[in-house]
């Protein structure tokens, strides 16, 4: 059956704007409504408008509550006032009243439905680009560098704009117009002006994201990521498990060669990325996370997450780390805090209670699990 042409019209209008189809029918209902009210009626009438999309004529109706005591005589009628178009009506019934149609509309009343439509399409865009963009969070997207305003980068993500703010980027990487780059959607939030797109590089979820999409066995749930510490532009510890018996989850992560790593690496440039074993022991994990230093002792102060870590002279740069940058990503990693105490000195005691609780295990205590170097 042929369509009418103003039915045609709507369609391409849906398609144009990528609008459902009920959407714009509600928006031109909503402005013929709006348009006779301002030529034949009030602005207190509550009038709708549905339209008959093969002949393109719509059919008017005045709405009425019914009340008990009328405030608004435009749209509402006391029970006497309704029995004239119902029988026996209560209040809280709706009462429907047909107006005549008319086709012919003033200047500012035809404005007036023009700019109804104009605002019921943009704010059902916003909407549905919200909804869509919402879906989004947390997910790893594709997008390029549409332009580089100050310390903001805009990236162009399809129908929309991201916007990566400077501590979102990864510190010393120079972005240009057109780079292609992989990056996180972390946050939408609605704005006057549409939906608002944040997107970064810099947390800890993008690493482990990246990882998600190299590393099969993380995507499918065989390997999971337990926890992930990051310094964005120059080191990531990242602790994993395997939830399938004799399965590595750190040769997983590696990949033949390191060729699994190295992808990752090479979406973040130079940076270092430490993968360890993840373990439900508090020291093994310790251990595990101040690797490739050597541990002569651990104190658990487990009152107040605290760790005393003894290490030889010789293990101390390496335990510490560049500007302790490995002791503090091991305590974001484990989330505890750890000090790191050179062999034969001793640390003031600062709560006597909690000391006198302190669990103490020797190095023979703690076996060293399988980490990788660093990448």
């Amino acid at each position: 059956m042929a369509i009418s042409a103003f039915a045609a019209a709507i369609n391409q209008l849906s398609d144009e704007r990528g609008l459902p189809h009920d959407v714009i029918i509600e928006a031109i209902e909503s402005a013929v409504a709006a348009a006779y009210r301002k030529d034949y009626g009030n602005p207190d009438q509550n009038i709708v408008a549905k339209l008959d999309e093969e002949s393109g004529e719509f059919d008017v109706k005045q709405i009425f509550d019914v009340v008990e005591e009328v405030e608004n005589t435009h749209a509402q009628l006391t029970t006497e006032e309704a029995k004239e178009y119902k029988k026996d009506p209560k209040v809280g019934d709706v009462i429907e009243i047909k107006l005549e149609p008319h086709s012919d509309f003033g200047r500012i009343a035809a404005q007036t439905a023009k700019q109804v439509i104009s605002q019921r399409l943009r704010e059902a865009e916003k909407e549905i680009l919200y909804a869509e963009y919402k879906e989004k969070q947390g997910q790893l997207i594709n997008g390029y560098v549409q332009q580089v305003e100050g310390p903001n980068v805009i990236m162009n993500i399809g129908k929309l704009n991201g916007l990566m703010i400077a501590s979102d980027q990864i510190p010393n990487q120079n972005y240009y117009p057109g780079q292609r780059l992989k990056i996180l959607v972390y946050n939408v939030e609605e704005s006057p002006r549409g939906p608002r797109v944040l997107v970064t590089r810099s947390s800890a979820d993008f690493i482990a994201k990246l990882f998600e999409l190299e590393v099969p066995e993380i995507a499918s749930g065989a390997v999971e990521v337990k926890a992930i510490a990051r310094e964005a532009g120059t080191r990531t510890k990242m602790a994993v498990a395997s939830n399938q018996a004799g399965l590595d989850p750190v040769g997983s992560c590696v990949g033949q060669r390191g060729t699994r790593v190295q992808a990752v690496l090479s979406e973040i440039g130079e940076e270092k990325i430490d993968i360890i074993l993840w373990n439900d022991s508090i020291e093994q994990l310790i251990n595990n996370a101040l690797a490739p230093a050597k541990i002569e002792k651990i104190v658990l102060k487990k009152k107040t997450n605290h760790a005393e870590v003894t290490v030889n002279e010789d293990q101390l740069s390496l335990a510490i780390g560049k500007n302790g940058q490995n002791v503090r990503l091991a305590s974001k990693l484990t989330g505890w805090e750890i000090d790191i105490i050179k062999f034969g000195e001793t640390k003031p005691v600062k709560d006597k209670k909690d000391d006198a609780e302190a669990v103490v295990i020797e190095a023979s205590e703690v076996s060293a699990e399988d980490t990788t170097p660093e990448a």
